[in-house]
């Protein structure tokens, strides 16, 4: 297996790992009041914009020449790291 191959593997599970941590939120969206429960559907709404765009640069990466796909990567790795944040940042908040 290629370095890209094995990349876009890493890619994979780690969208996996999103959309777990997604269903958590949307879990305990379910459980709460409206007024929470608002605010639980506008950060779960932005996480799913973040993980369609995380999707999107990961085929990218898929259909990329063998020289450009190392600068997308760059692009992916960005988009992880804000992934990351977003899913931190709103499981600190609703705890």
């Amino acid at each position: 297996m290629g370095e890209r191959e094995e990349y876009v593997e890493k890619m994979k599970a780690k969208i996996e790992e999103w959309n777990n941590d997604l269903a958590k939120l949307e879990a305990k969206a379910k459980e709460a009041d409206a007024e929470m429960r608002a605010k639980y559907d506008q950060q779960i709404k932005e996480l799913r914009e973040q993980r369609d765009e995380a999707e999107e640069r990961l085929h990218e990466v898929r259909e990329a020449s063998e020289d450009s796909w190392k600068k997308l990567r760059e692009g992916m790795e960005s988009a992880w790291d804000d992934m990351v944040k977003a899913v931190r940042d709103a499981s600190d908040r609703f705890r």
